[in-house]
């Protein structure tokens, strides 16, 4: 009853990091990691969909497998445009897969090359491999891209028990040459994983994007555990360098999301120009109970995918995150009220049930005073629920899910998860996106946000609102509500 209406996840095992996103002929590619023979962590393969829309995808056969004595760890994927590794056939790009190997026979993990030439339908392994080696035992997660200005591509993978990311310079994909380290740095209480360097835009800016450097923490996150911190910087080519000053102290952290199941976020390499967009994914899951959630014969999902800028705020540039345009395309009939009381706004989103429990919610209060409390409560069908509330005395957005549904199978499941929240003008602004075992909170036109895992023991969902102490004077300015129809992934192997 779990499975999500319109997030993907594998159609009968284990799933955990995105890999390999990267956009060909018109198909979005998401490789993740995978076990093939059952629901929990091992025999680490990559697994293979496909999607046109980034709402509904397709399952391919295995990619990546397995064998002889190596696992296929985390990694990216490009299509070499310039055919710099010469892979490709009768003027055609491949595309190229970068993954770690990780040795299962010694404490060994080193990079690896695959390439396919019929749009990731097949793939063949480098004859050359490993084409980077450092001796180490982990030393992961490849990230490359071309760097224009440098005409080489460019490699970020993570060095985790130094709390460091190394950048690698090549002409062809198979050749490395080191470049720089970056870290420790922000939050180093959990090894760094899964890094990411792309370049993204300022809102309102025309000049040239600042670059952010994504490193995923294996614990220390906000809410526990494992989470997704970012460096706002520059990059030369070379050399990463961070614009403000980064300690290596969890006070100079900043994080992606503040919920307990966001991980592993890394972005779509080659999305087209005429599209513009920063795209990424993540993990919707957290490594202290990944394994424990109560799912079968499948376990785990993606976030929905999501755009992302950068955003002026008095603090400095902060990363923004807005689900993609093209889930609208699931929404049914909108429910709008406009300017209303408090009291009246409950009652009439109260009177809106959601039998399949799939919602977008959007409510918009103004006049918001710098006190109080406002409440937001997702009511899973006869005994769960979910209270989103912002405190306004502690600047503190709030997600509470000690009551949502099932949590026994872990100690670090049920908790209530906070994040800062910045009022602006006196308007506060709640996007939530509600599948049968997730909330996804977007505050502020995204500038915070919270992901987390529910598991209702009952289907249906409503709302309820209310507000305590001085927010009893803000007004709702506006509401909508739409049902969300399913976008199930075709559950099968069939290769198009």
């Amino acid at each position: 009853p779990w499975r999500p209406q319109f997030h993907a996840t594998p159609p009968d095992t284990w799933m955990n990091d995105p890999n390999g996103m990267v956009v060909f002929e018109g198909e979005y590619h998401l490789f993740y990691q995978n076990n093939p023979y059952g629901n929990r962590w091992g025999h680490m393969s990559w697994a293979h969909a496909v999607s046109r829309d980034l709402v509904h995808w397709e399952h391919l056969p295995l990619a990546l497998a397995e064998e002889n004595g190596v696992m296929i760890f985390s990694g990216s994927a490009v299509v070499d445009w310039k055919n710099t590794t010469g892979f490709g056939r009768d003027g055609r790009p491949p595309m190229v897969a970068i993954y770690t190997g990780h040795h299962t026979g010694r404490p060994l993990q080193n990079q690896h090359i695959a390439y396919s030439t019929d749009r990731g339908r097949t793939w063949t392994k480098f004859a050359g491999n490993p084409v980077l080696d450092i001796g180490e035992a982990d030393f992961r997660d490849p990230k490359v891209f071309w760097h224009e200005g440098t005409g080489r591509w460019v490699m970020a993978v993570a060095w985790p028990p130094k709390r460091m990311v190394r950048f690698y310079g090549s002409p062809d994909l198979k050749v490395w040459t080191h470049l720089s380290d970056f870290g420790p740095a922000g939050s180093t209480e959990g090894i760094w994983e899964c890094p990411d360097l792309v370049p993204v835009t300022v809102e309102g800016r025309r000049s040239a994007a600042p670059w952010v450097l994504v490193v995923n923490v294996g614990s220390g996150a906000p809410a526990g555990g494992s989470g997704t911190q970012y460096f706002v910087g520059d990059f030369d080519g070379t050399r990463f360098t961070t614009r403000t000053p980064a300690t290596g102290t969890q006070p100079g952290a900043l994080w992606a999301d503040f919920g307990r199941d966001f991980y592993a976020a890394v972005t779509w390499s080659d999305v087209p120009p005429r599209d513009g967009r920063r795209l990424w994914i993540g993990w919707m899951s957290n490594w202290t109970y990944a394994n424990e959630v109560p799912t079968q014969p499948w376990r785990s999902a993606m976030t929905v995918p999501r755009s992302l800028t950068l955003r002026e705020t008095p603090a400095g540039l902060r990363l923004v995150q807005q689900p993609v345009r093209e889930l609208q395309t699931l929404r049914g009939r909108r429910e709008h009220l406009g300017r209303s009381p408090g009291t009246r706004a409950a009652r009439w989103l109260q009177a809106r049930q959601i039998p399949n429990g799939l919602a977008e919610l959007d409510i918009t209060w103004d006049r918001v005073p710098g006190s109080g409390k406002l409440v937001l409560r997702a009511v899973h069908g006869f005994t769960g629920t979910t209270e989103i509330s912002a405190d306004l005395d502690a600047g503190e957005l709030r997600l509470d899910r000690t009551r949502s549904g099932r949590s026994e199978f872990s100690p670090h499941f049920a908790g209530v998860h906070r994040a800062p929240i910045r009022l602006t003008d006196g308007r506060l602004r709640l996007q939530i996106l509600a599948d049968v075992s997730s909330l996804e909170v977007f505050a502020q036109d995204g500038e915070t946000v919270l992901t987390d895992l529910v598991l209702p023991e009952s289907p249906g969902l409503r709302w309820e609102l209310e507000a305590h102490g001085d927010a009893n004077k803000a007004s709702v300015a506006s509401i909508s509500l739409w049902p969300l129809a399913a976008a199930m992934p075709r559950i099968g192997l069939d290769t198009p």
